[in-house]
């Protein structure tokens, strides 16, 4: 009772030394103190303020590592016995995905290189105000600080910073034609390269890749190369691509910007939609052959308009032209330098995607390595992904059926997995309908294949080719089916090819007309 006593005594007086006392004096016998407890202890401690300074308008970057570091710390391994943790939720998410994080003047411990770190949350309401300010202090072995402070720091950054990527919420831009910025959703597609209709030799590429990617910020700043990736998607209408980009951006955790050439006015428009990208993201240029007809404008150029049109022209209007033609548009050039110029090495950890139907509507001049690095050709199913949609649209088959329709897209049966997921949607309650609806369309494509193989064979006949030569046809015809460029698929092209031609062809001739 005595000790209590002089206790009480003791508290009494530091009481009304301090409201007797200046403040000068009690802030110089406080810091007095602090220095005797820092020569006595054996800690270091660190103080990782929330703000920088006094105003609140300049936050502290590695206060939110901390935060995030040790919630990522407490989720996975929460220490025994469990700290004191505050739950919270936003508006937009469920009570079920609340978050937790360490209540304010409590502590939690960490460890690291066989030693171990405290962490402590301050927070102190500022003298005649309501507002709080907050700060971690960190508490690490006096002796080893030096060597062990930058190091952990580094390890809890990139900690922080790869739990922020994966954890925030990714969202997918498309820009406007009434200003030059982005407009967003949230991205919310379901698609993974696990639930792609894609053979297990290209799914295995893409992923690799992609990882590699992802993870070579050394190696491309080691090499001096711009840290961005082109990719090319080409294939008929439904054999995925746009899933492909989906899958890609999920895997990645990037944003999506999908760039809409056709609302772009000019080059100077594209250049500002570029450096308004963020890293890690995806932008995505759909359709490219028919967004722009640059490589129908590049040959019309090249070639240039006739001799007795020159000669009319004025340098005036040759230069009003050219201003016409190429600072009132996205040319190929402003293209070009969108994706390979010194434009787009403004930002880092960046893929561009494009995508087409036919590879050959495309100017060679963006199909070059550092602009498309990887093409990749997406076609029709083969076996494993037809198999594997099966399983994934209707559950469990009977395998002579699922054989069966295998032979057919062996055969030369040719549907994308659009057409392929179609027949087994309408079909999702009886597996067995599903089947025999599927291998009924695939019998129909072999039948067509050969009855086009017949025709093409009298052809032959008929302009007496000799058979060594129809049989060199037929290899090579072989051939293109193995690499996935089957009879369908050939066909396919072969009308856009025409039509593309066509479309060129009435394009060239209006413009003499026009001139």
């Amino acid at each position: 009772m005595e000790i209590l006593s002089q206790m009480w005594s003791l508290l009494g007086l530091l009481t009304v030394l301090q409201n007797i006392l200046p403040h000068q004096l009690l802030s110089l016998l406080h810091s007095l103190w602090q220095s005797l407890q820092d020569a006595l202890t054996p800690f270091s401690y660190f103080d990782v303020p929330e703000f920088l300074g006094s105003a609140a308008a300049d936050p502290n970057e590695l206060y939110r590592h901390v935060h995030l570091y040790l919630h990522h710390r407490l989720l996975l391994h929460p220490p025994s016995p469990p700290p004191r943790l505050t739950l919270s939720s936003s508006s937009a998410a469920p009570a079920a995905t609340a978050a937790f994080s360490l209540s304010p003047n409590h502590s939690v411990a960490d460890s690291f290189a066989g030693h171990r770190f405290l962490w402590t949350l301050h927070s102190d309401t500022l003298q005649d105000s309501l507002e709080e300010r907050r700060s971690f202090s960190l508490r690490l072995p006096k002796r080893r600080s030096p060597s062990l402070l930058r190091p952990y720091l580094t390890h809890l950054s990139s900690a922080a910073a790869a739990l922020a990527a994966s954890s925030r919420h990714r969202r997918i831009f498309t820009n406007s034609s009434h200003s030059p910025s982005w407009s967003s959703v949230p991205f919310r597609h379901p698609a993974t390269f696990q639930t792609l209709a894609l053979e297990p030799h290209l799914r295995s590429f893409l992923l690799s890749d992609l990882s590699s990617f992802a993870a070579g910020r050394d190696f491309y700043a080691r090499t001096g190369r711009p840290w961005k990736r082109g990719y090319l998607l080409h294939g008929p209408p439904g054999s995925g691509k746009s899933t492909v980009i989906a899958a890609m951006a999920n895997h990645l955790a990037y944003d999506v910007y999908d760039l809409e050439l056709t609302r772009v006015p000019h080059n100077a428009v594209l250049k500002s939609l570029l450096l308004q990208t963020t890293p890690r993201s995806l932008i995505v240029i759909e359709d490219i052959d028919c967004s722009l007809h640059l490589t129908a404008d590049r040959r019309r150029r090249r070639r240039g308009p006739r001799p007795e049109i020159k000669k009319l022209k004025s340098p005036m209007a040759s230069s009003s032209h050219d201003d016409e033609e190429c600072g009132d548009r996205v040319t190929l050039s402003g293209l070009l330098n969108f994706t390979d110029g010194l434009w787009s090495c403004c930002g880092e950890e960046r893929i561009i995607v494009f995508t087409t139907n036919y590879r050959g509507g495309v100017d060679p001049a963006l199909l070059r390595p550092g602009r498309m690095d990887v093409h990749v050709r997406l076609g029709a199913c083969g076996p494993h992904a037809l198999r594997e949609m099966v399983a994934r649209y209707v559950g469990p088959a009977v395998e002579e059926m699922l054989a069966a329709a295998e032979g057919f897209v062996l055969a030369g049966a040719a549907m994308t997995p659009a057409e392929v997921g179609e027949v087994l949607l309408r079909n999702r309650d009886d597996p067995e309908a599903a089947l025999k609806e599927l291998i009924s369309e695939l019998q129909g494509r072999v039948a067509s294949v050969v009855s086009g193989d017949e025709e093409e064979e009298e052809e032959m006949e008929e302009d007496g080719m000799s058979p060594a030569r129809r049989e060199k046809r037929r290899r090579g015809k072989g051939e293109r089916s193995i690499n996935g460029e089957g009879n369908g698929g050939s066909v396919w092209e072969r009308k856009v090819r025409f039509f593309g031609k066509l479309r060129g062809l009435t394009k060239s001739d209006s413009g003499r007309r026009g001139v």
